[in-house]
């Protein structure tokens, strides 16, 4: 299964992920609390996907994104977005971004978009 780093400024949103993804058996490497401390965890870590969350103080995920896959272009991290940021989630995919997900989250969608992301 995969290695996975969780970034996210939503404890609660860190905790659903966690539970769903080890329930899944996916281990969770890390997880981050801002796109700059996900950017520090990704280098250290090298995990196999990343969830990055959009919206979050110090480096919003666009940014992140676009630091990680200029650092690692086979990097592949899937966007979490709240439902109406959709201008966000194209900005996402255009800097390398290897899909999204929506919130609130559905544990189906995310297990199948993870398994599909690294079958790339």
């Amino acid at each position: 299964m995969a290695k996975v780093l969780i970034v996210d400024d939503s404890k609660t949103s860190r905790k659903f992920l966690r539970n769903m993804l080890e329930g899944a058996g996916h281990e969770i490497v890390a997880e981050a609390v801002d796109g700059a401390e996900g950017v520090e965890k990704y280098l250290e870590l090298k995990p196999d996907v990343v969830t990055m969350d959009i919206t979050m103080p110090i480096m919003d995920g666009i940014e992140a994104v676009t630091k990680i896959m200029t650092l690692d272009r086979e990097a592949k991290v899937i966007m979490v977005t709240a439902a109406g940021q959709k201008n966000n989630m194209v900005e996402a995919l255009k800097k390398g971004a290897a899909d999204f997900i929506q919130k609130p989250f559905e544990s189906g969608i995310i297990l199948n978009t993870i398994d599909k992301v690294l079958e790339e």
